[in-house]
């Protein structure tokens, strides 16, 4: 595993542990983590040394394998919720970074990662899916949009399936914005049941050098 410093660069992503770990330490400045997402890394960690992953395989959504269950149909057309995207991007980041996720004691989004995401939003790159229920924001998702890839960072909910709600109607305007291809990162259940499925690395990599 590399060790970074100041200098901004990421090692091959073929370095990478079994686990997926790549490097660790340097900083969460825009700059580099623009060129993270560039490269196929995130950040993911609960400490303040930050450590920098790209998993082997990737848990992805192609956006027209999207799936939707008879039970979330009523969910979506539930004429209490709304969905909207970036119009609360760092209340839909911080509520992601509160809440209580299982098997997991702390969060890797800290103050400084929200202050950098925040930069990356204004200036276009970073974006928020939100579900609303009158006024109140109850589930959303965040990540980074480059070129015809999203990639998704964190999801949160205040009520039974308002996350998914909000990323089940992100992949449908983001397929018909022509995004091919949705990160998910690394497998999780919830996922797993809206179609999200795993590809090896090296796909993954020839789609975001095909389309970033």
């Amino acid at each position: 595993m590399i060790l970074l410093t100041e200098k901004l660069w990421f090692p091959p992503v073929e370095e990478a542990m079994e686990d997926g770990l790549l490097a660790m330490g340097g900083d969460l400045h825009p700059e580099r983590l623009k060129l993270a997402y560039s490269q196929g890394i995130f950040p993911w960690f609960d400490s303040h040394i930050p450590l920098w992953w790209s998993p082997d395989p990737r848990f992805v959504l192609f956006p027209e394998k999207l799936v939707i269950t008879k039970s979330m149909r009523p969910i979506l057309r539930n004429p209490k919720y709304s969905f909207r995207t970036n119009t609360a991007f760092e209340q839909v980041m911080r509520n992601c970074m509160q809440i209580n996720r299982k098997a997991q004691d702390g969060t890797w989004i800290s103050d400084a990662l929200i202050q950098s995401f925040v930069i990356l939003h204004q200036q276009g790159i970073a974006h928020s899916a939100e579900c609303w229920e009158n006024n109140e924001l109850i589930g959303g998702l965040y990540g980074i949009r480059m070129g015809k890839l999203f990639f998704g960072e964190s999801m949160f909910t205040k009520k039974s399936n308002a996350s998914k709600y909000a990323f089940i109607h992100y992949a449908k305007e983001l397929a018909k914005e022509g995004v091919v291809l949705i990160d998910c990162q690394v497998y999780t259940e919830h996922l797993e049941s809206l179609g999200v499925e795993m590809i090896s690395r090296e796909v993954f990599m020839n789609y975001l050098l095909q389309y970033k």
